[in-house]
């Protein structure tokens, strides 16, 4: 739905199955028999589309325009306001811009139009189609030569007009009986090729179109801002409502028993204006993982402009430059975490409007950090009212019909991915987020759902015949194709991340390789691998051989990888974060023994999977300080509570918290300084001893040393160096600021190499980060 310039609303629909559309809502009395379509007379074209229209009324007093007059509705105030007389305007064209006469020679003046559109409405105006350059640059039916023409056939006298008349300016004309009682235009290149370059009289167009000022004294809208909408289909089935698919806010009616699009067209002093520009991407992705309604500490639902206010700062503060957000788009049932989507274009009205996102979006832009949100593309709500399923009755046309039409496990509906329009709606709808909120990546949800009709719930041993047989989804396939193909022609800035278990060759590789062409892939195998160690196996028997080998793994696989050690999935629904993990395995120890052991163990996880295990980092929100109550909506289950729906921001005011949070920021700012992450140089000087449970690597001139055994430290423990030199200790788990030990001494803070080998101390369960900050030239290294 939208308005157009020619003041009138414009909404459009898809819905095969329906054999009348009506638009109804309170700005009509929630009548169906106004503004309807029916099937066969007019209002659905051959594809299942309706189309209605909805004019502005006028005001009293007011008199309609006595020419077709656009309007600009995303100005306050443009030339066009000025009360200007238009046939003033059109003589002041023909005398400044136009020699005499020579305007009504052109054939098709499509090229000057789309000029004065994009000048007023912007790039993206597509309003005016315009042909071909061979079409639109044909400006005669007939085409000779001007030195050989027969002016016989032409009328008495022409002959000398033409040739003592200065009419320079004008293309030649000539007679053809057979089709024109008048002379008609000689394709003449040389005068077409100059009247083309002329540029379009842009100054004075402008005053032709006026803006939201001009539009509103003279109209009544059509359909207010604010107003409530549904739409009303008649089908074989019966009569339905629904919100319409395309609806940009969505709000529950007042009874709380349906859901209605509102109609968002606010007045201009009511709509954000932008202040940031978009910064550029940067070389490494830190990424913090939100939900904006549990973002506060209070037991209920944040809101957008709160989360902008208290949580971005304290996200830029850590070192993240990307905040992902979850939820964004609308989804009726909140116990879900925004999963089961109702309305793919609307955002949550739960954390605010339209207007309060951008300020989010703009606010984030501002400290330089890029927003990415989670799309989920992969499977709709259940949802008959407010959501796609069963939109147009027992056609469904945006989804499967029978078995193929229901996730295997969730609940949830899927798409007809194969469907034009359904291929059309969803990459519409990455573009809404990018131009309309300029949304900087997306993190798509459960692409494993998408890939396989089983949805991904199969057992995967990396066999090829798993991801080449009966059950992989084509249609899909071609959709994920599309979908970064559209975005990184979009902006080349913007950044796909696919979420999938099941590792499908490929995720990560151009489409022209027979890839899909996203930039990262999420890894899931290292959260899990630590999840496992900590509950299942006792500390003394870690063996971090394969600890490095599954990290390395990852490191070396096809595609940049996305590692976490917990994202949200770890703490929701009764499940518990890494850190509260830990406190119950070493409960048999000390409190403070516990909490000294525990923090040394969560900072040694992260490190080593930042460092050796993907390509980018992700963490979620509280988890950087060590949150130890899980994560579980309002639900029928526990009486709606909104108990741990929250974050305890609180606990930073705790020392062993304050201390997590403290490591963090330190490793946040190597990252940043240093770009490990994004490296390119392989590892070397990889060793790894299972006797001692130590690890130790070179990568970039950075040396990373960790001793994850629970008793032993590691006195003068050898490790080969790339290069002699001065190597300087940047990092150190065990450092007191960060609740260690500081058993380092400090002579090991800065230590000179003249040889290819280096002596480290490498206390229990720490690990450390060096940095070569000189190297010796050859003179000093035989000394």
């Amino acid at each position: 739905m939208r308005h157009h310039f020619f003041h009138y609303v414009e909404y459009f629909e898809w819905a095969p199955g329906a054999t009348s559309c009506s638009l109804i809502g309170d700005f009509n009395n929630w009548d169906c028999t106004k503004n309807r379509a029916e099937k066969g007379y007019f209002g659905r074209d051959d594809y299942g589309t309706w189309r209605i229209t909805v004019e502005d009324k006028l005001r009293e007093g007011q008199e309609k325009d006595p020419h077709w007059q656009e309007y600009n509705y995303s100005v306050e105030y443009d030339r066009g306001d000025g009360d200007i007389d238009i046939e003033a305007l059109y003589q002041k064209m023909e005398d400044e811009y136009w020699e005499p006469g020579e305007d009504q020679y052109l054939k098709d003046t499509r090229p000057f139009e789309e000029a004065l559109f994009k000048s007023i409405f912007g790039e993206n105006f597509g309003c005016i189609k315009v042909g071909k350059e061979e079409e639109v640059n044909e400006l005669a039916y007939n085409t000779e030569d001007e030195e050989t023409m027969d002016y016989s056939k032409f009328p008495p006298g022409y002959e000398e007009w033409v040739k003592k008349t200065d009419q320079a300016h004008l293309p030649p004309l000539k007679q053809d009986p057979t089709r024109y009682s008048e002379p008609t235009v000689v394709d003449d290149p040389v005068w077409r090729e100059r009247v083309l370059a002329k540029k379009p009289p842009l100054p004075i167009w402008e005053y032709t179109v006026k803006g939201f000022k001009a539009w509103e004294k003279k109209y009544l809208p059509a359909i207010p801002h604010g107003s409530r909408v549904r739409v009303y289909f008649k089908t074989p089935e019966g009569p339905v409502e629904r919100v319409p698919a395309w609806a940009k806010y969505v709000l529950p009616d007042p009874d709380g028993k349906m859901w209605s699009a509102v109609y968002w067209e606010p007045p201009i002093q009511e709509r954000h204006q932008w202040q940031h520009e978009r910064p550029k991407p940067p070389k490494s992705l830190r990424i913090y993982e939100c939900h904006v309604g549990m973002s506060s500490e209070e037991a209920g639902i944040s809101t957008f402009k709160r989360f902008s206010q208290e949580v971005l700062p304290h996200v830029k503060k850590c070192g993240y430059n990307v905040v992902q957000l979850m939820g964004v788009q609308e989804h009726v049932d909140y116990s879900s975490v925004g999963y089961k989507v109702t309305n793919q274009f609307a955002v949550s009205s739960r954390f605010g409007t339209p207007e309060d996102f951008k300020f989010l979006v703009d606010t984030a832009h501002g400290l330089g950090l890029l927003v990415f949100m989670d799309i989920v593309h992969s499977h709709v709500a259940p949802d008959e009212v407010c959501g796609l399923a069963m939109f147009d009755g027992a056609n469904d046309c945006f989804l499967h019909v029978g078995k193929r039409g229901h996730h295997k496990r969730w609940g949830t509906r899927l798409f007809k991915y194969g469907e034009h329009e359904v291929k059309r709606f969803l990459l519409s709808n990455l573009k809404w987020w990018v131009e309309e909120y300029r949304i900087d990546g997306f993190y798509f949800h459960s692409v494993g759902s998408m890939l396989y009709t089983h949805n991904g719930f199969a057992k995967f041993t990396g066999s090829l015949d798993e991801y080449c047989n009966q059950y992989v989804n084509v249609d899909a396939h071609i959709y994920l194709i599309l979908a970064n193909e559209l975005l990184h022609n979009l902006t080349p800035r913007i950044i796909t991340i696919a979420e999938d278990a099941t590792l499908f060759p490929g995720l990560c590789a151009p489409h022209e390789q027979g890839g899909f062409g996203f930039d990262y892939y999420v890894s899931t195998a290292p959260s899990d691998m630590w999840l496992y160690l900590i509950e299942k196996v006792p500390l003394e028997e870690w063996s971090v051989k394969q600890i490095a080998e599954s990290l390395l793994k990852i490191s070396n696989s096809d595609g940049k990888a996305l590692v976490y050690v917990e994202n949200h999935s770890q703490s929701i629904s009764g499940g518990k974060s890494l850190f509260q993990a830990l406190i119950e395995k070493n409960v048999e120890y000390p409190d403070a023994v516990n909490m000294l052991r525990s923090v040394s163990m969560i900072k040694m996880i992260k490190l080593l999977t930042a460092s050796l295990g993907g390509s980018a980092y992700l963490t979620f929100m509280g988890n950087e300080f060590g949150h130890t109550e899980r994560v579980e909506f309002p639900r029928v289950t526990n009486n709606f509570s909104y108990e741990f729906a929250r974050r305890r921001w609180s606990l930073l005011d705790d020392k062993w918290h304050a201390k997590l949070a403290e490591f963090d920021n330190a490793l946040m700012a190597i990252e940043q300084k240093y770009l490990f992450l994004s490296s390119n140089a392989p590892v070397t000087n990889l060793q790894v001893d299972d006797l001692s449970k130590t690890i130790v690597f070179t990568q970039d001139n950075l040396i990373f040393a960790y001793n994850f055994h629970p008793r032993k430290s590691a006195d003068e423990y050898e490790i080969l160096v790339d290069e002699p030199g001065r190597y300087e200790l940047l990092l150190d788990t065990d450092d007191v600021k960060y609740g260690g030990m500081g058993r380092l001494k400090t002579k090991q803070k800065r230590i000179n190499v003249f040889s290819m080998k280096l002596s480290l101390t490498l206390p229990q369960l720490s690990a450390q980060v060096y940095r070569l900050a000189k190297i010796w030239d050859a003179a000093v290294s035989v000394m």
